[in-house]
């Protein structure tokens, strides 16, 4: 409703209301009609439903598909080793959300305020949540709003609103209609939001919004909606379907290339289809990249604890890889760049210098009262007197002779104090109105003409910076009973105060760091344009182009798209344009993370790929973040991308080198099966090679990872790895192909020996290729983590000895002789050879 258009009268009849307030019985009424003025708390999520949402993971079904096949063909021992590790990876995963939801349920407050109401002409104060529609409300000097009003009394009264509309400073209130069909928050100078913060005056309004139909509500229904898709959970569907798809075709192919051969050989029983069928579904195993989950969230846990030690809560795991994924970083201005703390940078007189003298007469010119080393009052005058104390410059308040209020008719206050024994009128206010009483200005410490054009010109300069700018001016006064405004002429002109919202010290040093790491930077804003534009110069970003509040409503999607995609500043946004506009970024392909600490911030939060927010933000934003800071430097996110790229890096290494060798070894069983007449593997062989060529890439998480990996962002490739699997895989079976040739002409008819020699080859071969595969460079260039060096000789002797055991009997081995052992070695060094030669020829050429 555009309650700002109408009148204070027509606001009250509209509620059925008066200026003595409501009856007991009409608010008994309305609070049965509209409910009370609640925002819903967010229900602590329980550990059931924690450990419910690890379960639902399309890798963790699938491995749980897999355990029950491994069950079904007799390889207990493979079943319940997939069964280990589907439970530790939801445990690994359950314990650290557990851990984060509990320390988010410590930053989220939610605090009942009570609030001044009129009714039935009487004065009360109430609990916030019993407030309805057409209840008149008082607001002052530190209240929180309790509803959405309409105001219709006030005096002086400035309210910040920066955790709605994102404005540094506080929003002057008045009460006259203003004549407007559409008004974007920042511009409805009538109206007082739910949740922000009166600090100077007061007021009067009516209630027009309650809970859910307030603007603070209304964002919090936005939340409500189902959370859209993160870039994390696309890659892990497109992956699944992926495997489901490569899994159906071999199944399939194999069982009727097994069924056809024994057709064709008059030798096709009942036996025979059983035994393809199992075989089939044990490669099917074979090929699922089961160690995926836990090595994802091995290294996600990693990333989780190192970023806790600097003070960062990491809500969700996947947040991890989604923040290394991240290609275009937004972020709100206030509070999240900036402080949201109004500050005096700069006392300047007119030749341009630092003037403590200028500093200590404006502070002497303030309305701020002091109790308990607690300033109130306007924040600007606050910033004043807190800056001038810790100069230790004494203020002249204590001789006040008079205080002349400020009034935004004038847009200036005055005071006037004894000072060398004469009386003197100090006058702070707007630039232009200051020069307007203004006849003389002090140059070289000499009082001279006003210089119209100079002064002007000097506060324009000093506006352009993004500062805030009050001018200072004196005159002498005769000694009188009272002052009036009235003196309030023929002043002389000392200087200028620049405030500001100042940039926290890092953000800059981050934001030149997420550039480094090929991450674009947007800054989006519901501030002014001018301060929008200021800040971006400030963190060392050129405004490639800017777009405003009003361009964003002239466009529709595919317009914005376009635009959105090549600004880098966004000024006067509401809640809603941030959504779409971080919503289209993401649907274009990019991976995005947003930065925001306030109400306005939380729609955009819900929608990036990765909502970060800081502890000082509203609960609001907490909740709707992925990650949260806890300490005021940015500097942990830049850490962050480099830990959700190493895990990203060292995840793909696991998927190129176990798919491309389970690809391999499923085509070479495929193709040999029709060949021979026996099988080439036994089901319970396939199984254990596929488990203990995984052992030591479950250390992959702890992976050096090359430099270059982690210069730019990267996403999950699907066509590159299945070109991958079909390229180095093509490569394994080849050398899978000589090894079985040679195999069958030495062994003869020994079965058992030829499937030891065959298991012997393609788990080392697994193995050793990892350290050709892991990374682009040539391998004695980039060194592997001591664990993975570690545990590949583990279980590669694993591999060579286990035949010679006492459980040889248990897998059907034959320990095979020294002479074939050594001929493998040799098959196995050519191999790892030919794969180092042509990696570089793969990812060059992209086959």
């Amino acid at each position: 409703m555009t309650y700002w258009a109408k009148t204070s009268e027509e606001t009250i009849r509209e509620f059925s209301s008066s200026e003595n307030g409501l009856d007991d019985r009409e608010v008994g009424e309305r609070l049965a009609k509209y409910g009370l003025n609640d925002i819903p708390v967010r229900k602590k999520k329980s550990a059931l439903s924690l450990l419910i949402s690890q379960m639902k993971d399309v890798l963790i079904i699938a491995l749980t598909v897999a355990s029950a096949i491994s069950l079904f063909t007799g390889g207990v021992d493979e079943a319940v080793a997939i069964l280990v590790i589907v439970v530790i990876n939801i445990s690994l995963g359950f314990i650290q959300e557990y851990k984060s939801e509990k320390s988010l349920q410590t930053l989220i407050k939610y605090i009942t305020y009570r609030t001044k109401v009129l009714r039935r002409g009487e004065e009360k104060e109430v609990d916030t949540k019993y407030i309805v529609p057409g209840d008149v409300v008082f607001l002052e000097t530190g209240d929180r709003v309790p509803a959405d009003l309409r105001l219709i009394e006030t005096d002086e009264l400035e309210i910040d609103e920066s955790i709605v509309t994102g404005e540094s400073y506080p929003a002057h209130k008045i009460s006259p209609p203003i004549i407007a069909k559409d008004l974007a928050p920042q511009k409805m100078k009538n109206i007082a939001f739910m949740g922000t913060l009166v600090v100077n005056g007061k007021g009067k309004g009516i209630v027009v919004s309650t809970a859910m139909e307030s603007t603070f509500g209304k964002v919090v229904g936005f939340l409500k909606t189902e959370e859209p898709e993160t870039n994390y959970q696309k890659n892990i569907r497109k992956f699944g379907s992926f495997l489901i798809k490569g899994i159906t075709i071999g199944i399939v192919f194999i069982f009727i290339v097994n069924a056809l051969t024994g057709f064709l050989s008059n030798s096709l029983t009942a036996e025979r289809i059983l035994d393809s069928a199992l075989f089939s579904l044990a490669l099917a195993v074979g090929i699922i990249p089961e160690s995926l989950p836990i090595i994802i969230t091995i290294g996600l846990s990693r990333g989780a604890r190192l970023m806790s030690k600097k003070g960062v809560i990491v809500k969700k795991l996947s947040s991890i890889e989604d923040l290394g994924n991240m290609d275009i970083f937004c972020s709100d201005k206030t509070g999240t760049l900036t402080e949201n703390k109004i500050t005096l940078i700069d006392h300047l007189d007119l030749d341009g210098n630092r003037n403590d003298d200028l500093l200590q007469l404006a502070s002497s010119c303030t309305s701020v009262v002091q109790a308990a080393r607690v300033m109130a009052g306007n924040p600007l005058d606050v910033a004043l007197v807190d800056y001038a104390e810790k100069k230790g410059l004494k203020s002249s308040a204590g001789n006040r002779v008079e205080l002349i209020p400020f009034d935004y008719s004038r847009r200036r206050m005055s005071v006037v104090v004894k000072r060398n024994g004469k009386n003197l009128l100090i006058c702070k206010g707007a630039p232009e109105s200051i020069i307007q009483a203004s006849s003389k200005m002090k140059v070289n410490g000499r009082i001279v003409r006003l210089d119209h054009v100079k002064v002007e010109a000097f506060s324009e300069e000093l506006f352009r910076k993004g500062f805030r700018v009050i001018s200072v001016a004196t005159k002498d006064v005769e000694k009188k009973p009272d002052y009036s405004k009235d003196e309030e002429n023929d002043l002389t002109l000392l200087g200028f105060l620049c405030f500001k919202d100042p940039l926290k010290t890092t953000a800059k040093e981050s934001l030149n760091q997420f550039r480094k790491l090929g991450v674009e930077v947007k800054i989006l804003t519901g501030d002014n344009p001018t301060v929008a534009k200021t800040i971006v110069e400030e963190v060392g970003l050129e405004a490639r182009e800017m777009l405003v509040g009003e361009d964003v409503d002239a466009m529709d999607d595919i317009q914005l798209d376009r635009a959105a995609e090549k600004a880098n500043v966004f000024a006067r946004l509401t809640p809603e344009h941030k959504a779409r506009i971080v919503s289209l970024l993401s649907k274009r392909g990019h991976v995005t993370g947003f930065l925001g600490d306030g109400v306005n911030d939380a729609p955009a939060l819900r929608c990036a790929d990765i909502g970060i927010s800081v502890d000082s933000g509203v609960d609001i934003a907490k909740e709707a973040a992925d990650i949260i800071l806890t300490q005021p430097s940015l500097d942990i996110i830049s850490a962050g991308i480099i830990e959700g790229r190493t895990t990203f890096s060292n995840t793909t290494k696991y998927i190129l080198n176990t798919i491309s060798a389970n690809v391999g070894n499923m085509a070479t069983l495929a193709i040999i099966s029709v060949m021979l007449n026996f099988l080439p593997m036994l089901p319970i062989q396939v199984l254990l090679t596929n488990l203990i060529s995984d052992g030591p890439l479950l250390s992959i998480s702890t992976d050096k990872v090359d430099e270059g990996e982690l210069t730019r962002p990267r996403n999950w490739d699907i066509k590159l790895i299945g070109r991958f699997a079909r390229f180095f895989g093509g490569i394994s079976s080849v050398f899978d192909f000589v090894t079985i040739i040679l195999t069958l002409i030495l062994v003869g008819s020994n079965i058992a020996l030829f499937r030891t020699c065959w298991f012997i080859e393609s788990t080392l071969s697994e193995i050793i290729v990892t350290f050709a595969i892991r990374t682009r460079m040539r391998f004695y260039k980039s060194m592997p983590s001591k664990i993975l060096l570690l545990s590949s000789v583990v279980f590669g002797l694993l591999t060579v000895l286990l035949p010679y055991s006492p459980l040889n009997a248990v897998f059907e081995f034959y320990p095979p002789t020294p002479f074939l052992l050594s001929l493998i070695f040799g098959i196995l060094l050519l191999y790892f050879i030919v794969v180092e030669a042509v990696k570089h020829f793969f990812h060059e050429k992209g086959f």
